[in-house]
């Protein structure tokens, strides 16, 4: 009798285990993507949906910030200027700004998606950054930004990754995303570069486009 009782407990827990893991809900990340590319014809917009369905297979949940789609201002108004320079939390935030604060506090890892563009982001994100880290919320005393569990950086570069690291340029790169934009405002950070994608060598561009975006997918997944 007691073995009978012991069988029947066992497999009542491992009924219970297996909706546990296919609930949706706790177990799940939310995911920030900030993407920039003025073209809806690119590499990186596949990029950008390749992520996306990967995040799909394993039931994490997204939001995207088109920042071309939404014609997101990227110039700095003056009033903004002087909060910043001045370091003046109380003073007020552009409607857009707040928008973009209330994604990344809303999610538990934040991706960034472009082509590399004179070695740094799109003037599009470049502005972004340039407005939404803002004094009080993505750095100073009291900052109100949520310390995110992941950073995803990823970019899409024409030059080969022997050549990015042969001139220093992947160290500027790492630098200035991981080392400076995320720095500690993320727990996990990593830089995934998908490299030899120049339309100026269609052979080697091919050659790489599946191989990446098969990372890429693999990459949301396991974010």
């Amino acid at each position: 009798m007691a073995v009978r009782c012991l069988a029947r407990q066992m497999r009542g827990l491992c009924w219970c285990m297996s909706k546990l893991e296919n609930m949706p809900g706790e177990c799940e990340m939310q995911v920030f993507i900030v993407y920039a590319h003025p073209s809806e014809d690119s590499f990186t917009r596949r990029v950008k949906d390749s992520f996306i369905k990967g995040l799909e297979t394993v039931g994490h949940g997204y939001t995207v910030s088109d920042l071309y789609a939404m014609n997101f201002q990227t110039d700095m108004t003056e009033a903004e200027y002087h909060r910043e320079a001045n370091m003046l939390a109380a003073l007020p935030l552009p409607e857009d700004v707040i928008a973009e604060h209330e994604k990344i506090n809303a999610c538990d890892a934040i991706v960034f998606i472009y082509p590399l563009f004179w070695m740094d982001v799109p003037a599009k994100l470049k502005g972004w950054f340039d407005r939404v880290w803002t004094y009080g919320f993505a750095y100073g005393e009291n900052r109100t930004m949520k310390t995110l569990e992941k950073g995803l950086v990823i970019c899409a570069a024409g030059h080969t990754a022997e050549k990015l690291k042969s001139n220093g340029q992947l160290d500027c790169i790492n630098t200035v995303m991981l080392g400076d934009r995320l720095f500690d405002r993320v727990k996990t950070k990593e830089l995934l570069v998908l490299d030899g994608t120049t339309k100026s060598d269609e052979a080697l561009r091919t050659g790489n486009w599946d191989k990446h975006l098969e990372a890429v997918f693999d990459a949301a997944k396991n974010v």
